[in-house]
């Protein structure tokens, strides 16, 4: 089974790198950029075959280590394939 993880500053928190990579695109002569965000991308791949557990798992690892969820929003699909 995979799981994708997806974490996001929430609204309001402020991201330099996003800020930064904003204005690199300018740079390059990129226009119509009105704000970019930047945040991560897991793949996890587990041996779990049932998805509820799979999913508590994921949500564990996620608030434990992968997303700091004081200023952190994570989104999780599970791929029972």
């Amino acid at each position: 089974m995979k799981a994708r993880i997806k974490v996001t500053l929430k609204n309001g928190v402020l991201d330099p790198q996003g800020k930064a990579i904003e204005g690199a695109l300018g740079s390059l002569g990129f226009s119509g950029i009105e704000s970019v965000r930047q945040g991560k991308f897991f793949e996890v791949e587990l041996a779990e075959t049932d998805p509820a557990k799979a999913r508590a798992a994921i949500d564990e690892m996620s608030k434990k280590l992968l997303a700091n969820t004081v200023i952190e929003n994570y989104a999780v699909e599970i791929d029972e394939q």
